[in-house]
């Protein structure tokens, strides 16, 4: 990249892309945070939109980016292995020798990760976004530092949250005819309007709308889905359009 972007334009640009609903970015914080990160590396702001996501509050970077980034940087890679149930690759970097990683079904049951939707749906692109992760930051991990993929992120356990020691103080003992229950107070609604249009808008990207839409999404979701089922689904959507695609053509 040329000369710098002034913080000003990168700070309009955030509340754009935010605005978008595209990409899993939801704040323009978030959005700008990776924009200058991407500046950093040398990179336009903007591409900061089209190489990450934001998967359950963490920036991701796509496995395809990811190796994408590897091979400018001068790696190389060699695929043995891609299957469904195993894939391995060779990877090799001036800067950091050659390695071989491989990932199967029975690597990913001891990880406790074969049961999740997305491993049972699609083996084979969990298995290799693992070997990519793996062997990019084996070799040459200048280019993951503190980013992983969407892939990597989805099968993340969500935190505990940590336990709180409640101190109850005894009251005053209260007539009972001077006792009024509150009301309960409902249940705040999580509200995902944002996401369903970024997921309409990202499928009409890719000439799908309406029917086509409509069956894609009964494909893709089962029930209504979720604020997390929608950001997985952004983040695979090419892999289940491709799927889907398959799928119709072969009931015509």
């Amino acid at each position: 990249m040329g000369e710098l972007i002034p913080y000003s334009d990168i700070e309009r640009m955030a509340h754009a892309v935010a605005k978008s609903g595209l990409f899993g970015i939801d704040t323009p914080e978030q959005a700008l945070a990776l924009m200058l990160i991407a500046q950093a590396e040398g990179k336009h702001p903007a591409v900061a939109a089209r190489d990450y996501h934001v998967i359950k509050g963490r920036p991701t970077l796509k496995a395809d980016t990811l190796l994408a980034r590897f091979i400018e940087a001068g790696g190389k890679v060699e695929w043995h292995t891609y299957t469904d149930t195993a894939v391995s690759a060779t990877f090799s970097h001036p800067s950091g020798g050659t390695v071989t990683i491989d990932w199967d079904i029975k690597r990913a049951e001891q990880a406790d990760l074969h049961a999740r939707d997305m491993w049972r749906k699609y083996p084979r692109q969990m298995l290799r976004a693992r070997v990519i992760s793996e062997g990019v930051r084996t070799v040459y991990p200048g280019i993951a530092v503190g980013v992983y993929t969407p892939e990597e992120v989805m099968d993340f356990e969500d935190a505990p949250r940590p336990r709180r020691t409640t101190v109850v103080m005894q009251p005053e003992p209260i007539p009972e005819q001077q006792v009024d229950q509150p009301q309960p107070l409902p249940a705040p609604q999580d509200d995902i309007s944002d996401l369903k249009a970024a997921f309409e808008a990202a499928c009409a990207e890719h000439g799908i709308v309406g029917k086509n839409l409509a069956s894609l999404k009964r494909f893709i979701f089962q029930r209504p889905p979720t604020r997390v089922e929608l950001e997985e689904a952004l983040a695979q959507l090419d892999e289940h359009i491709e799927h889907w695609t398959k799928a119709v053509r072969s009931r015509e």
